[in-house]
């Protein structure tokens, strides 16, 4: 089947042009070396984006969703990049106007490299340290040696964040309606388009837009693959199924070893759980092993850039997490004086608990609401909070949702993905030391299973209409309500100041009634 034909290129080429022309003024050098370099992009993210669309099934709603997923993330993208540095804060990287200094200090070490004389590949030597595992550097600075070579145009890969961050939907959906049906892909795919802090990474040329496409791409393989294995066909070999799987795996290891770890260990745990007789064929469990033993070590060689050395990869990694965590506990505590003063009166057994719930809240919605801050920071931080607790519900529920599945080995599946979501979540807090940006950005790594439960809770609440998925939100709200308080008061001294820890004692007080009145009205209901 042809996915692309000449008539496509009626629409395709002007828009091209046009967005070409708009760019190309926005960044300095040559207009027209711009215009020909954006131009080139675009045409090649549009062609790209309507194959791998038809491919996937081509219904209306996909198609919607493409497009709305890129519009979002590049004129988000644009727009910060715009705004920023008329109405941002008065730092380097706002001025720039960049959201994340990660993707600041990257973007200019990949103009560095593109216009010395340097290999490519040295984006991998530990010289820069800015990406520490080199796979996007790289890539970076490809793009401007070959299409940008005569001006910096940090729009550039803004434009191919965007794209990437879109091309994995096709990948994901086509997978998604495979394994589990229409009804979820569709709730899935709006949760994916619509999601703040994806929009926001989308735009922002940062690794996790990488990562989700690469996420989609093994996850589009392995459903293929092991469909083909579950037909009565044990041992099987598809090559274009291995094909997609091998390269969104390889696409990990150059981007985030550790995220390909654990793409690997989840899919292990499918094979397991949603095998009958619980014994999977030993040569697809071999490749996974493999590959999980040469990601440990590129992952290892990877954070020994650092001078982390420490004998075998799993002792680098482990010391690794442990200087991260207390790099992480340490910065935390000295960038909020309320923390710290919380600190001195706890013991000290309950500093890293308190670090993980902290961690699971951020972004915090009140502070993101009343804290002093520019226009266009308090819309990025309102809009990247309301996404979060709005998902949240959805994964506190996954277990419920999961064990009410009357399949065994779906029941099973879920589950799994929902233990492989969650440990990440609380590694994640864990590891940005309750962060209001490197939390949610490591969140965002697992973006991809996350949706995919929340699109499984969605249509299980749509039929079952479960009173638990009100109790949580009501819960939730309690939560909203005394910290929007507590936030408000701390920042324009609005009503009574009240304790900390009785503000927590309360809310905690609130969600055992509800939690408690929950599991009566369900057992009388019964």
């Amino acid at each position: 089947m042809k996915y692309l034909y000449s008539r496509d290129y009626y629409w395709i080429a002007p828009l091209s042009f046009g967005l070409g022309a708009v760019l190309s003024s926005l960044q300095v050098g040559d207009w027209l070396f711009g215009w020909l370099g954006f131009s080139f992009l675009f045409l090649l993210c549009f062609s790209l984006l309507t194959v791998s669309t038809r491919w996937a099934g081509g219904e209306k709603t996909l198609i919607w969703m493409v497009s709305l997923a890129f519009a979002l993330r590049f004129v988000g993208g644009v727009a910060t990049y715009l705004a920023l540095p008329v109405n941002g804060f008065e730092d380097a990287d706002d001025k720039a106007g960049y959201v994340y200094t990660d993707a600041h200090r990257r973007d200019v070490q990949a103009w560095d490299l593109a216009k010395s004389e340097h290999p490519i590949v040295d984006a991998f030597n530990k010289n820069y340290a800015y990406d520490q595992y080199g796979g996007l550097l790289a890539f970076s600075a490809f793009v401007y040696r070959y299409i940008s070579p005569d001006a910096h145009r940090p729009l550039m890969l803004v434009l191919l964040s965007a794209f990437v961050a879109t091309l994995g939907l096709p990948f994901a959906w086509k997978a998604v309606t495979q394994e589990w049906g229409g009804e979820v892909a569709v709730a899935f795919g709006w949760i994916y388009v619509l999601y703040p802090e994806s929009v926001l990474l989308g735009g922002s040329s940062m690794r996790e837009s990488y990562l989700l496409l690469f996420s989609a791409f093994a996850l589009w393989g392995f459903v293929s693959w092991h469909a083909l294995n579950s037909m009565n066909r044990p041992n099987v070999f598809d090559r274009r199924s291995l094909v997609w799987l091998v390269f969104g795996i390889v696409g990990m290891l150059l981007v985030s070893p550790v995220v390909a770890l654990v793409t690997l260990l989840i899919f292990a745990g499918w094979i397991y759980f949603t095998s009958g007789h619980g014994y999977p064929s030993w040569w697809g469990m071999t490749i996974l092993a493999v590959v999980f033993i040469i990601g440990s070590f590129v992952l290892a060689s990877s954070l020994d850039r650092g001078n982390l050395s420490g004998g075998t990869p799993l002792s680098v990694v482990n010391k690794f997490l442990r200087e991260a965590a207390r790099l992480n506990l340490n910065h935390l505590v000295a960038g909020s004086g309320w923390v710290k003063k919380l600190f001195d009166e706890m013991p000290e057994w309950m500093r890293i608990p308190f670090v993980l719930i902290y961690g699971l809240f951020q972004p915090v919605l009140p502070a993101a609401i009343v804290e002093p801050t520019t226009l266009t920071w308090r819309i990025i931080a309102i809009l990247r909070a309301m996404g979060w607790y709005s998902l949240l519900p959805a994964l506190i529920l996954s277990f419920k949702m999961a064990a009410s599945s009357s399949e065994v080995g779906r029941r099973n599946l879920l589950i799994w993905l929902s233990l492989n979501v969650w440990g990440w979540i609380l590694l994640t807090s864990l590891r940005g030391g309750a962060d209001q940006w490197d939390n949610p950005r490591y969140r965002t790594i697992m973006f991809l299973w996350q949706t995919i439960l929340a699109g499984h809770l969605w249509v299980w609440w749509r039929e079952s209409r479960n009173a638990w998925l009100i109790r949580v939100v009501s819960m939730e709200m309690v939560f909203l309500f005394f910290f929007g308080q507590w936030y408000a008061n701390r920042y324009f001294h609005l009503g009574t100041q009240y304790p900390f820890g009785q503000i927590v004692v309360t809310i905690l007080g609130l969600w055992a009634l509800i939690f408690i009145f929950g599991i009566w009205r369900d057992r009388f209901q019964s």
